[in-house]
């Protein structure tokens, strides 16, 4: 039963409808197309400034994918062993995964400008460096050493991306597409920047590939760095009054995001992520020669990569109404499932078509699980420790990927070429391990949500 107050209120808006018809309208319209609208990529590259760092950033983070494999065919050139290239590349691979999150890090604190500005500069001398070592044929302990500031001096172009986009975006549905649109350009990055090395260093001199690395890094660096107006801003501008405030630590001193235990937990996650891509590279790479097909290896691998590209672009068009937390929780099983399977499958016999179909099933759970986590730590770190966030989850990937190449090679070594498959099955199972026993803190620690009003209009919602 109504109460009169209530009967009061019913008539008067029956009134206005009736003496505004056209309001009335308008307003059920609003509804409606606020009810049916969806975060496609239309709308996110419609995003106001979006292609301003779009396009540079492209450019810029091209030689991520150029830099090892360009390493690993100049130092095999000099040298004759890829044994040794292997282990300078992985060199500069741990360098750049171990420094990029303080290179985030500084990032958030002075503004991106202020940090890629001096070292696309230092890349470019620290890679002419190396490239010196190794056609001078210089001692090994010398190109060891090269490769070292070579990988620590690695724009981090892609997490910068992805800060640029939540700061944007932050508690829109767009977020989830802007993840997922950055997930299938670093994929599309990886499969173009290697043929690209590749066909440098073969097709003209064993160390183009680095040279090219460094002018890419260099040019886009700087093209990307000018674009300050979409830049978020510091946490040094946040204290003097700006949106971004800075992470402060107990002792009262700037604190890092891995301070955010849920962070921690995404970078668990992500590793094992890292272990699938190195894993199946070695692994794929052993199987096709085992079975005396290495030209297949190239199709295999794309069969992968093409599966995590296809559901990459699937997580961004579709609206979810599960929260990141739930859909990370289901979809990880699901990956150490794939996972498994293809170590199983590895194992029955050379059937490289079955291989093939698994290894895309693999790649279709890799993507999910790869953008969730990208999705949620953006929620999880405060806007002042974005951008350290983003390469702690970047730089895990490497380091994954480094692992899960050393225990495949070495499993495939001593136990057979299917052997290798079991890498990203290890790896997987122990990140699913760590999710579900810390599940707890991939929550907000804050009493409130953010609640999208369109772009850029963001009202907090307190939580009962």
């Amino acid at each position: 039963m109504e109460s009169p107050a209530t009967n009061t209120d019913h008539a008067r808006t029956r009134e206005a409808n009736q003496a505004h018809p056209e309001r009335h309208h308008e307003q059920r319209s609003d509804r409606s197309k606020g009810a049916t609208e969806r975060p496609g990529y239309g709308q996110l590259l419609r995003t106001e400034g979006a292609w301003s760092f779009l396009l540079p950033g492209f450019l810029a983070r091209q030689p991520y994918a150029m830099l090892t494999i360009s390493i690993v065919l100049l130092v095999e050139h000099t040298t004759g062993s890829f044994g040794l290239a292997g282990a300078v590349s992985a060199t500069a691979g741990i360098a750049m995964a171990v420094i990029a999150p303080q290179s985030g890090r500084l990032a958030d604190r002075f503004g991106q400008g202020a940090v890629l500005f001096p070292q696309v500069f230092l890349h470019a001398l620290t890679i002419a460096a190396l490239i010196a070592v190794a056609v001078l044929d210089a001692p090994l302990w010398a190109l060891f050493v090269a490769a070292v500031p070579a990988g620590a001096t690695a724009p981090q172009i892609s997490p910068m991306v992805r800060a640029r986009w939540a700061a944007r975006l932050q508690g829109t549905p767009l977020m989830t597409t802007a993840a997922a649109f950055e997930s299938v350009t670093d994929e599309f990055t990886f499969v173009v920047g290697p043929v690209l090395a590749t066909a440098l260093c073969t097709g003209v001199h064993p160390a183009a590939g680095l040279v090219a690395e460094a002018a890419v890094s260099l040019v886009g660096g700087l093209v990307f760095a000018a674009q300050r107006r979409t830049q978020p801003a510091s946490a040094r501008a946040g204290g003097a009054g700006g949106k971004e405030a800075p992470v402060h630590g107990a002792d009262g001193g700037t604190a890092s995001a891995l301070a955010v235990p849920g962070a921690r937990v995404l970078v668990a996650a992500v590793l094992g992520i890292g272990m699938v891509f190195g894993g199946m590279q070695v692994s794929l790479t052993a199987f096709t020669e085992s079975i005396g097909r290495p030209g297949i290896n190239g199709v295999m691998y794309g069969a992968f990569a093409a599966g995590n590209m296809l559901a990459a672009v699937a997580v961004g068009a579709i609206r979810w109404k599960r929260g990141p937390q739930t859909r990370l929780l289901a979809a990880y099983p699901a990956l150490v499932l794939a996972a498994a399977l293809v170590a199983v499958a590895a194992q029955l016999g050379p059937w490289a078509v079955l291989l093939g179909a698994l290894g895309t099933l693999a790649g279709l759970c890799v993507a999910p699980c790869m953008i969730t986590c990208f999705t949620l730590i953006e929620t999880l770190v405060p806007a002042g420790a974005r951008t350290e966030a983003f390469t702690w989850l970047t730089g895990a990937v490497a380091l994954g990927q480094a692992a899960g190449s050393t225990v495949a090679g070495q499993l495939a070594d001593h136990s057979g070429a299917g052997a290798g498959f079991f890498a990203p099955l290890a790896g997987t199972g122990l990140a699913l391990l760590v999710l579900l026993a810390f599940r707890g803190a991939l929550h907000p620690p804050h009493g409130s949500l953010v609640a999208a009003r369109g772009l850029g209009h963001r009202t907090t919602v307190p939580v009962d």
